[in-house]
């Protein structure tokens, strides 16, 4: 997808991802790890909830 940038970040406190579409943050990704697996992934898609996300 073009302008679409994927940023290795950590998501309170958990190992995350951010997903910027034309640097915006679209999407934010969390991850629980258990035993070196991701055993949950969380994500955020709710725009008031991104907005800590777009001045990173």
């Amino acid at each position: 997808m073009p302008g679409l940038t994927i940023l290795e970040r950590t998501v309170n406190g958990q190992p995350g991802l951010i997903a910027q579409q034309d640097g915006v943050t679209v999407t934010v990704f969390a991850f629980d790890i258990a035993a070196d697996r991701i055993t949950r992934i969380w994500a955020v898609r709710n725009p008031d909830k991104l907005r800590p996300w777009t001045a990173r």
